[in-house]
C-alpha cells in the first residue's frame, strides 16, 4: 500500500510533522489580539481563537491580518511537505494531508499558548484548496451556500468537517488517504462540538456583518 514511500520517509513525515505543527501553531487571532491590540480574543465571546470571534469581538482591519495569517500558515506547512517529499506523486499527495493533519493540530492545541487555539476552519479550507480543486469545490461549496442561506458559520463548518473524507475517496480512492481525511474532518468536527449541540438546541448564534464591541 504503501511501497512507494521512500526507505527514509520516516524521517521525512516526523520533520514535515514539526515543521507542520509549528506553522498551525502561528495562531492569527491569538497573535493580533494579545500582542497588538493587548485584549487577548480568548477572554471574549465564545473564548474561541478564530476568524469568527475576532470579527465578532474586534472587527475593522486586523480581520485581514488575522486571515491571511491563518491561510499562510497552512500553505506553508503543504509548500514545505511537498518540498521534503517531492517525488513519486502518490507520496507528495500523502505527504500534503500529513502535513495538512499537523497543521490543524497545531492551530487547535498551540504549544506557545496554552493548548487553546481555534477551529481550523479557514486553514482547514486552504489545505482543501492545496490539496485538490475538486476536494475544495465540495468542501467550500457547501461551507458558502449553507452560511448564505442560514447565517449559522458552524453549519457550514460542520459540512466543511463532514464532507471532507467523501471528497478525498471520491478523487483519491485511497484508504490511507482516507484515514487521514477522516482524522482532519473528525478533528473539525470534535472543535465543533459546542455548536452542534447549540445548532440541535436551536441557540446557535448566527453570523452578522456588524461586529459587537468588546
Amino acid at each position: 500500500m504503501l511501497d512507494y514511500l521512500p526507505a527514509n520517509a520516516p524521517f521525512f513525515f516526523v520533520t514535515i510533522a514539526f515543521c507542520a505543527y509549528l506553522c498551525g501553531c502561528f495562531n492569527g487571532a491569538v497573535i493580533v489580539s494579545k500582542y497588538i491590540l493587548r485584549d487577548d480574543i480568548r477572554t471574549h465571546g465564545s473564548g474561541n481563537a478564530g476568524l469568527t470571534n475576532f470579527y465578532r469581538t474586534f472587527g475593522g482591519f486586523l480581520t485581514l491580518v488575522v486571515i491571511l495569517c491563518d491561510v499562510l500558515k497552512a500553505v506553508v506547512a503543504i509548500w514545505i511537505a511537498a518540498d521534503i517529499v517531492n517525488t513519486p506523486a502518490e507520496a507528495v499527495i500523502l505527504a500534503k494531508y500529513w502535513a495538512g493533519l499537523w497543521c490543524l493540530l497545531g492551530h487547535m492545541f498551540p504549544c506557545m499558548f496554552h493548548f487553546k487555539g481555534g477551529k481550523g476552519i479557514l486553514s482547514g479550507g486552504t489545505i482543501a484548496i492545496m490539496l485538490d480543486w475538486r476536494i475544495a469545490l465540495v468542501v467550500w461549496g457547501g461551507f458558502i451556500v449553507l452560511v448564505l442561506l442560514t447565517r449559522y458559520v458552524s453549519l457550514g463548518s460542520c459540512w466543511a468537517g463532514a464532507s471532507f473524507p467523501f471528497a478525498t475517496w471520491f478523487v483519491y480512492q485511497d484508504t490511507v488517504l482516507l484515514a487521514l481525511s477522516i482524522l482532519i474532518g473528525g478533528l473539525i468536527l470534535y472543535m465543533h462540538r459546542a455548536n452542534i449541540h447549540r445548532l440541535l438546541t436551536g441557540t446557535e448564534n448566527k453570523f452578522s456583518l456588524h461586529h459587537k464591541e468588546a
